[in-house]
């Protein structure tokens, strides 16, 4: 279970339609890639165009001989989450039932308005970009909460 602390201030104002996107208190470009610089090294995970997002969103992919949980798990394939470009820097991910609604108690994301429409899982968040160092930390968590979530075998092999 995350225990992640309040996130400080306002939300940021998003779309409500596709694409899901963050549009106010986007991060720098040097915010950013600091950010992904930390966001992409799991053992267990590669990176990749993202298969479910706008043009230039990189995803984090499961690898296929992990056990994965096949029910709430990903997006789309074993893409459990991924970032938009730099002009946005939210994050889409995949998240267990108790994480979620963690994330949305504290402030760090909102739902996906698609979620649970039967085309993505009604857990999956948009995770608000990342302002500074401190946040980047909370972030990771949540990420890692994501990764947990993808490689819970609840569901069976995908």
């Amino acid at each position: 279970m995350l225990n992640i602390p309040n996130r400080e201030g306002e939300r940021p104002k998003t779309t409500n339609t596709n694409p899901h996107e963050q549009l106010t208190q986007n991060p720098s470009a040097e915010c950013h890639q600091l950010f992904k610089e930390k966001l992409f090294c799991f053992d267990e995970v590669s990176r990749r165009p993202s298969m479910i997002s706008v043009p230039g969103a990189e995803a984090l992919w499961l690898s296929e001989d992990k056990p994965c949980n096949c029910t709430d798990g990903f997006m789309i394939g074993r893409e459990f989450a991924h970032i938009h470009p730099a002009y946005d820097g939210s994050l889409h991910m995949a998240l267990s039932a108790e994480d979620f609604q963690t994330v949305i108690e504290k402030n760090w994301g909102e739902q996906h308005p698609l979620a649970g429409g039967g085309l993505i899982p009604e857990t999956i968040a948009l995770i608000y970009a990342p302002r500074n160092i401190e946040e980047m930390d909370i972030v990771m968590q949540i990420v890692n909460a994501s990764l947990k979530n993808a490689t819970a075998t609840k569901g069976g092999e995908l």
